[in-house]
């Protein structure tokens, strides 16, 4: 069966670094744009940044844009998010997902990962 599983998160100082992983399994990768969402408590879900199949093109929420850097490997069937210069307001439940057709904040992502913390403290 399809699934994304996530990997990286945890607790980490403002101004620090983490790197999510987000591998894949049971899909053709290479056949998927990928995007990575977060959903802080009582909060909707918010589009980060989106990648296509090729990593071509990618596409970055403004609450992230030069401080978020989305990646992927094909040959290893993984999407990565890197983000530096974190703030408590980075606090969230950090998931990725994958497109069949496009990517981007607006296109429909079929398949999700399970989700993984990512804590700044002040």
């Amino acid at each position: 069966q399809v699934q994304l599983v996530e990997s990286g998160g945890g607790l980490v100082e403002a101004g620090g670094s983490l790197r999510l992983s987000c591998t894949t399994s049971g899909l053709i990768f290479d056949d998927f744009g990928m995007g990575w969402f977060r959903q802080a408590p009582g909060k909707e879900r918010e589009f980060l940044a989106s990648i296509s199949r090729s990593s071509s093109n990618t596409d970055y929420a403004d609450s992230v844009k030069g401080r978020f850097t989305i990646s992927r490997d094909n040959a290893k069937n993984t999407v990565y998010l890197q983000m530096n210069s974190l703030k408590p307001e980075d606090t969230a439940v950090y998931y990725c997902a994958g497109a069949r057709f496009g990517y981007g904040p607006r296109v429909q992502y079929d398949v999700w990962g399970q989700g993984s913390q990512v804590t700044v403290s002040s």
